[in-house]
């Protein structure tokens, strides 16, 4: 018997971006919906993720925390779904480095920008980032360079930074670039993305 996939997550989190996943790969999974505050810091979760945050996935005894990483585990062991350049393809690299520059430099820039934080002048070069616009313009860069980000396939990589991008222009927190609108509706425009937005819609309290 297959390993059970289970998927902990949240309909207001960045469990969504790991759902897209998860719709994108097309294999059979379970959902446990969490609560801010209740199951998601009570010990039978804490077990899971000790951060008690999600997303998570279990695939039978392997858990898997981190939006990113949960993207990029996925796309390695279901590598029928095409979702990851294959090891030694000249696209892997973009589409690590595009990734995980995505889940630290932008993710960080993005969020100290919302608390109204920047660098002291002149320490800019401490954080990862540097500054906001160093890390907006090397994504712009990222997402002028073809249809995707690793080549001409969509993969797990445009899964993560689809999502950054998508959540910054539906909520104002990067700039709505011509580039970042364009990669936007194209990656955007997929059935797993479309079904997996449907799911976790339909999961959302009720007023």
């Amino acid at each position: 018997m297959a390993d059970e996939l289970v998927f902990y997550t949240n309909p207001m989190s960045r469990g969504r971006i790991a759902r897209w996943m998860l719709e994108e790969v097309g294999q059979p999974y379970r959902t446990e919906i969490l609560d801010y505050g209740t199951t998601m810091k009570a010990p039978d979760y804490l077990a899971v993720n000790p951060m008690g945050k999600v997303p998570a996935v279990r695939h039978g005894q392997t858990v898997v925390t981190e939006a990113a990483a949960i993207c990029a585990y996925l796309a390695d062991v279901f590598p029928e779904a095409g979702l990851a350049p294959p090891h030694g393809a000249r696209e892997r690299g973009p589409y690590y480095r595009w990734m995980f520059f995505a889940a630290g430099p932008v993710e960080a820039a993005v969020s100290n920008r919302v608390m109204g934080w920047s660098a002291p002048e002149g320490r800019e070069r401490m954080l990862s980032y540097g500054r906001f616009e160093d890390a907006m313009a090397a994504l712009d860069y990222a997402v002028s360079q073809g249809d995707y980000v690793a080549g001409d396939r969509f993969t797990a990589a445009d899964v993560y930074i689809g999502s950054q991008i998508g959540w910054g222009l539906i909520f104002g927190t990067i700039e709505k670039r011509p580039a970042f609108e364009r990669y936007w509706a194209r990656v955007s425009d997929r059935p797993a993305y479309r079904r997996a937005t449907e799911i976790d819609d339909a999961l959302m309290p009720k007023e």
